[in-house]
């Protein structure tokens, strides 16, 4: 048992009756004295509590007039609890499916103390809303699966869809981070397989085992070079530089945007808008470019400008007759 649930445990034994052993106090989150001890001196001496011990009673009390509010870790003014409070919303609104059952115990208590400091608890879900875009669905179990192997540091067996070319593989890979991007969780991963660092969508992974040998330790800046400063979620190291013109209309928004870290700007005499960076792959540059339309043009390089011109000419194609 942590210390921090021996705390509540304490408060919650001490808040129900008028007086409490140490013998009780012991058997309930089964420590020894000596940890006892500890204990009772951090919520008296850190946290506060009015711990006293009565020796006509035989036990630990709380001081006479002592009204059970915050917990131990969960003493919070309004500021500090609305913000745990839009976190925890953000969260929900975020995964519902993965993390909802988990956050059942802190929703219930942060609404308490919401209701303690005349906050309405009950508004919060409608004053935060997330739009979705895009967003491919994650089985609960693989989910939590792929994220207790990541942070226990365990190797995953997994069978992996690759939908470029519509085959499932099996692998194995020594977890690295997981990625939320675009609405959709990705895992950084050292591939056995392929001896080298990939990512995989988590979505596209239909089946998995944790397994109990010790994942493979790869350093964030190793990760990071193996998985380069291209553009988007594909890896690689960067190939070419993009240079995109707006116009006026479109730079208004895409000013403000960040493209890539090390993207380069500048705006033209008639407000139109340059936007240059580096990519590898250039299959979810593609998309990203063509959803502007004919807000957009490419001037380099010259094999990402003819891609762009074939898509849309196929697309026009397709609107004829």
């Amino acid at each position: 048992m942590s210390e921090v649930v021996r705390l509540y445990q304490y408060k919650s034994l001490l808040s129900s009756r008028k007086a409490v052993s140490a013998r009780d106090l012991m058997a309930a989150t089964e420590v020894s004295r000596a940890t006892l001890n500890r204990d009772l001196a951090k919520l008296r001496d850190q946290l506060h509590v009015p711990l006293l011990f009565n020796r006509d009673l035989g036990g630990y009390t709380l001081e006479a007039g002592h009204t059970d509010s915050e917990l131990p870790g969960l003493w919070f003014n309004q500021e500090e609890i609305l913000a745990l409070v839009t976190i925890q919303q953000l969260l929900e609104q975020l995964e519902p499916g993965l993390l909802g059952s988990k956050l059942k115990p802190l929703q219930s208590r942060l609404g308490l103390l919401m209701d303690k400091n005349g906050l309405a608890s009950q508004d919060v879900a409608q004053r935060i809303r997330i739009v979705h875009a895009g967003k491919r669905m994650v089985q609960t179990r693989s989910f939590e699966a792929v994220a207790a192997a990541t942070m226990v540091r365990k190797r995953l067996k997994v069978w992996h869809l690759n939908r470029q070319n519509g085959i499932t593989t099996e692998r194995e890979l020594s977890p690295q981070r997981l990625v939320h991007y675009r609405d959709n969780w990705y895992l950084d991963a050292w591939c056995h397989l392929r001896d080298d660092v990939r990512s995989f969508s988590i979505d596209a992974i239909s089946k998995l085992e944790v397994l109990e040998a010790a994942a493979k330790e790869v350093t964030t800046k190793n990760i990071d070079q193996a998985l380069g400063t291209g553009y988007g979620i594909f890896n690689g190291a960067s190939q070419a530089w993009a240079k995109l013109r707006f116009t006026p209309e479109r730079a208004r928004w895409v000013a403000g945007e960040t493209w890539h870290p090390l993207q380069e700007s500048a705006v033209e005499a008639d407000g139109s808008y340059l936007l240059s960076f580096p990519y590898a792959d250039d299959r979810e540059l593609l998309g990203d470019i063509m959803r502007f339309g004919s807000d957009v043009q490419v001037l380099a390089p010259p094999a990402l400008r003819s891609k762009v011109q074939k898509s849309f000419l196929e697309a026009a194609a397709r609107y004829v007759g």
